[in-house]
Formats: structure tokens, sequence, C-alpha cells
């Protein structure tokens, strides 16, 4: 996985994610088994609620919380790059919602962003059955990585 870059940032909170290394490594498993030719840079920045808000408002004119929001940078359709941004509090606040740990959230909503950049959607009921699907099926994979 040559010239393949995963990175992780922080945005007006602190977080930091554990076992970087493994989950880099399951995000770039999951593009190549998409069968994309190049992966270019993913950045994640995770953020406040509040952040993501005045992005979602200033870029896509949305008033309206969110767990993530994911920009493609790529320069072509055989590359993924992307800044996705994800909210800490609202990642926190669905974990509690959907009675799961707040790991098992995160890696949902970070597979979910890379599975709209594969050309997954999730507009209707049928598209969102099978982004879940996917969802789930990787992440069945990242226990798998060592």
């Amino acid at each position: 996985m040559e010239n393949t870059r995963v990175l992780f940032f922080e945005e007006d909170i602190h977080y930091t994610l554990k076992e970087k290394d493994k989950i880099s490594t399951w995000i770039l498993n999951a593009v190549h088994s998409e069968e994309f030719e190049k992966i270019g840079l993913i950045n994640y920045i995770f953020c406040s609620d509040d952040y993501l808000l005045e992005i979602n408002k200033e870029y896509l004119n949305h008033d309206t919380y969110t767990d993530i929001i994911t920009f493609d940078t790529s320069t072509d359709g055989k590359e993924i790059s992307a800044d996705i941004f994800i909210s800490i509090e609202r990642v926190k606040e669905n974990a509690k919602n959907f009675k799961v740990s707040f790991l098992s959230e995160l890696h949902r909503v970070m597979i979910h962003g890379i599975l709209h950049l594969c050309g997954y959607d999730d507009s209707s009921e049928k598209e969102e059955l099978e982004m879940r699907e996917q969802e789930n099926y990787y992440l069945k994979k990242l226990e798998e990585v060592k």
C-alpha cells in the first residue's frame, strides 16, 4: 500500500484515537476491497458538535447537528482522498441512544464516511439498508486486523 496515508487530527477538542495503525490498516483494506486503484490522503478530523455545525452551515447550508461530514478531495474516480470531520460529542450521544459502546459507534461512523467515498449512498431506505450491511461487514473486518 505504497504512498497511502490515513491521518488523524483534532480540532477544538481533545480526543486521541487509540490503535491508529490498526484503524489505518482497516480503512486502507476497506478501500482496496472496494476496488479503488489508489488511495491518496484521508484525513480524519475529530471535533465538537459546534465546530461541525458551523461546517454544515457554511459548506452544506444545513443548520443541523450531524455526526460526520465527508469532503471528497479526490482528483479522479480511481483515487480516494478526503477530509472526514467527525463530531465526538455526537458520536457519544448516538452511542448512548443506540445502546452501543462509544468505540463501536465511532468505528461505524468512520467506515460510513469511507463508504460514501466508495459510491454508497443512504438517501433511500434501500440504500440505507445496503450501507448498514456494508458497515457491519467492515466492522467485522476490523476485528480481524492485528
